[in-house]
């Protein structure tokens, strides 16, 4: 550290040529000469001042630095010295416009923990600890209340929303797997289908990109696929004393069984997500993620990790699974590389448990992850040491997150609400 002290000492400038991809924003790439202890609120000014000499009517605009791919977020030498980047060379520094604040927008107020969420254009779908299913407009309007389980409703997908129809899938603590019909017009709902097969708590659900097939997971560490087809013919026939007890309860024409049911795991599926028309991906308590293939219904590929897992989520924009787990760490895996590490990167900054994580649907980049520490936290994938900005206000553990509408956040809590957080970027 004194060889590193004195480096620092020695450097009083360093040569840099800055560089957009935005356009709008480009300035002349000829190296300039800037103090080595020069940070990013200097470099903001020295990059509008440079946009301003050549735009008469510019209004400031806040940028964020990559050197070397990752934020900078220390000075520009101790950034240098900290990844090994030569300071006799001209320095490439990228800039790009930073990712405004999330604004909170709503705090929605359920009778018990929320859950689950997700968010289509117009609506919020919550699930509840009290067995309810919660319809809200898009403004934070409560708009029906749905007595949807015989236990906590731990799971909500998102089939579709054609006009005004909503089609959902619930898992539950009761062992079912539901999917629900709901008329956003005159506000009434169907439950269409039951899915019976697991023999303990569905932890989590997912549906396919051709919307016919969902995935659940369970504590009875099983990984099931089911049809989202409503002709029963297509499944399995029931046990006739089964089924004597099933018209009894008047549920014969709903109940379901899997198509598919996939064993591998050693405990909880605490986590699912389909990666395309045919591959799941899960990832357990057991320390491992798994490929699966649902068609062939076999295991393609495992990962292990050193903790328990307890959530993860794919982005198609850039191929990669998103991982939280018992360690407090984030990592990105890209779970098809062939050389080096699977883990791409690792982001720690949550003081609990994250327990839930979600990719932006609309930037490579961007993600958000919910805590035990009451945090929801937007990160950018190249600031590994520190996220972007942390959305305060739950008073208890943060157990879902959403970011399935570019416009909007949002994470369910302990403290039995749902806070709504808006999204303030215009590209998005």
């Amino acid at each position: 550290s004194t060889c590193q002290g004195m480096e620092e000492q020695q450097v009083k400038e360093l040569q840099v040529r800055l560089a957009t991809k935005q356009k709008q924003y480009s300035v002349p790439e000829t190296p300039l000469s800037v103090p080595s202890s020069i940070e990013v609120r200097d470099l903001n000014s020295l990059v509008n001042g440079l946009i301003q000499e050549s735009t008469s009517d510019w209004n400031a605009v806040d940028f964020d630095f990559l050197v070397n791919g990752e934020f900078l977020r220390l000075s520009l030498l101790e950034h240098l010295i900290n990844y090994s980047i030569p300071t006799e060379a001209v320095v490439d520094i990228e800039y790009v416009e930073r990712f405004p604040p999330p604004e909170p927008q709503d705090s929605l107020n359920h009778d018990d923990w929320v859950s689950a969420v997700v968010c289509s254009d117009k609506w919020i779908f919550s699930g509840c600890y009290d067995n309810t299913l919660q319809l809200w407009g898009i403004d934070g309007s409560h708009t029906m209340t749905i007595p949807a389980h015989a236990g906590p409703v731990k799971a909500i997908a998102l089939i579709d929303v054609i006009d005004n129809t909503a089609t959902l899938v619930s898992g539950s603590h009761d062992q079912t797997v539901m999917q629900w019909k709901i008329d956003l017009e005159k506000l009434s709902v169907d439950c269409v289908t039951i899915g019976k097969g697991h023999e303990r708590s569905v932890e989590c659900v997912s549906v396919d990109p051709t919307r016919t097939l969902i995935a659940s997971g369970s504590w009875d560490t099983y990984l099931k696929i089911w049809t989202t087809n409503l002709d029963a013919s297509v499944t399995e026939p029931i046990d006739p004393k089964e089924r004597k007890r099933l018209k009894k309860e008047g549920v014969d024409s709903l109940t379901r069984t899997p198509l598919v049911t996939l064993s591998g795991h050693k405990e909880a599926v605490s986590g699912c997500v389909w990666t395309d028309n045919s591959e799941v991906c899960t990832c357990s308590w057991d320390h491992t993620i798994r490929l699966w293939d649902a068609q062939l219904g076999g295991i393609k590929a495992e990962l292990t990790g050193n903790k328990s897992f307890f959530s993860l989520s794919w982005s198609s924009l850039n191929r990669s699974l998103l991982t939280s787990s018992a360690d407090r760490h984030i990592r990105v895996y890209d779970p098809r590389s062939k050389e080096g590490s699977l883990v791409k990167a690792t982001y720690t900054s949550h003081t609990g448990w994250v327990s839930s994580v979600k990719w932006s649907p609309t930037d490579e980049n961007l993600f958000i992850s919910g805590g035990h520490d009451g945090l929801l936290k937007l990160w950018d994938r190249r600031s590994q040491k520190a996220s972007l900005y942390d959305m305060t206000g739950h008073e208890d553990k943060v157990l879902c997150c959403d970011w399935s509408n570019p416009l909007f956040m949002s994470s369910g809590s302990a403290d039995n609400t749902l806070k709504v957080f808006k999204a303030n970027n215009e590209s998005s």
